[in-house]
């Protein structure tokens, strides 16, 4: 019983480091973003649109254009 007590609350405060927020990592909203346009990510950053969490991915698609796509945090799916 104490070992049990003992993960769950390890459990627990491994949890509580983590950003509410961000179901979707940096990495991921990255991956989602290349794999949609193709190109190479120059940056992501933590940003809100529409009062919801979002990643915003900059990135530079094969044809040299400068796109800028929305990664939802909570669902990865693209704005």
């Amino acid at each position: 019983m104490n070992l049990l007590r003992t993960l769950l609350c390890a459990t627990l405060l491994a949890a509580c480091g983590l950003p509410a927020w961000a179901a979707v990592g940096r990495d991921e909203a990255a991956a989602v973003a290349q794999r949609e346009t193709g190109g190479r990510v120059l940056a992501v950053e933590r940003s809100d649109a529409g009062g919801r969490a979002v990643w915003r991915v900059k990135v530079v698609t094969p044809s040299g254009e400068v796109r800028v796509v929305l990664v939802d945090a909570t669902t990865g799916q693209t704005r």
